[in-house]
This record gives C-alpha cells, sequence and structure tokens, in this order.
C-alpha cells in the first residue's frame, strides 16, 4: 500500500499526525517472551519437541509491534482519519461535522510520561479513538478548536437570516 493512505481534498491542510507509542505494544510483547520462556523450559525440562512452541511466541511479539508500528492518526482541516492493520488496512475518516464531543483520558503512568487517549464521539457512528498517543490533552485542544471554526462557517448573511425569519413569522401569521 502506498504512504499516501487518506485522500486530500481541496485547501485541506494537515494539523496533526501521530501514532500510538511503542508501549501499547508492551503487553503482547511480555505475553511473547513467557511463551518462548515456558516453551524454552519445558523443552529442557519435560520435551524437548515443546520447543517447537517457541517460534509462536516471537511471531506474537513480533505481530503485536507491527500491528502498533502500522496504526496512524490523522487530523485535517476537514477531517479525523485512523489507519489500522499489519495485512489488510481498515481506514476510517470521520467529517469534522460529524463531531459531537471530545474527551481524554491519561492513566497515572500516561500522566507521568506524557501519554493518554482521545476519545471522539462521532454523529451516528461508533467513537473513534486515538489510543496511547503524545499530549492527549493538546490534540483534544485542537479538535476543540476545529470544532469551534465550523461553527463560523454558517451560511447566509446576517440580512439572509431575517428575511427567514421574516417569512417564518408572515406563516406562523398565516396559519394562526
Amino acid at each position: 500500500m502506498s504512504e499516501q493512505w487518506w485522500f486530500q481534498r481541496d485547501g485541506e491542510s494537515i494539523v496533526w499526525e501521530g501514532r500510538p507509542r511503542l508501549s501499547a505494544a508492551l503487553g503482547g510483547v511480555a505475553l511473547g517472551v513467557v511463551v518462548v520462556a515456558g516453551a524454552l523450559v519445558a523443552a529442557m525440562m519435560v520435551d524437548r519437541r515443546l520447543g517447537a512452541v517457541a517460534p509462536l511466541g516471537i511471531g506474537l511479539a513480533a505481530w503485536r509491534l507491527l500491528r502498533v508500528q502500522q496504526t496512524r492518526y490523522l487530523i485535517t482541516s476537514r477531517a479525523l482519519w485512523s489507519k489500522r492493520g499489519v495485512v489488510g488496512h481498515t481506514v476510517r475518516r470521520v467529517g469534522v461535522s460529524q463531531v459531537q464531543n471530545t474527551a481524554y483520558r491519561q492513566s497515572l503512568t500516561g500522566s507521568i510520561f506524557g501519554y493518554g487517549t482521545v476519545t471522539v464521539e462521532v454523529a451516528g457512528g461508533r467513537d473513534l479513538t486515538f489510543h496511547r498517543i503524545d499530549d492527549p490533552e493538546r490534540v483534544r485542544r485542537m479538535l476543540t478548536d476545529r470544532l469551534g471554526d465550523t461553527d463560523s462557517e454558517i451560511p447566509g448573511t446576517t440580512d439572509q437570516w431575517r428575511a427567514v425569519l421574516s417569512v417564518v413569522r408572515d406563516i406562523h401569521d398565516a396559519v394562526s
């Protein structure tokens, strides 16, 4: 797959891009190490053939590292993007106008080391989550600023909206 995994519309620019920290793979790597160590101990103490399980642990650790390494997050002037996957890829785009709310959270270690998770509530769909990213408060603030920009882009002028209000009042009076 090419490096350009997201499509760019006219005038769209990148506001932020990131990926999960490699520490997100720590659990999978630790499990892989335990499987390798267990297979080697079992091979020495029980039966040599049990050592054949060791590559499974190595594969598990490598898969988890690759999975984290291949995950990308992107915020543009018009949308939020998420790409995941090692063999196959899942790319998700959420338009800024679909964002209803944003939040971030940090664990104790996340607060100490500066990482956390940003969750974006999406209108009519499942939430979009940027897991274990650097400085989640700043990313959430960027998103909130993006949302503020869309509110100021109400179409029409004040005079046009006054004319609409006048027509609606005339209709109301005619119905009443």
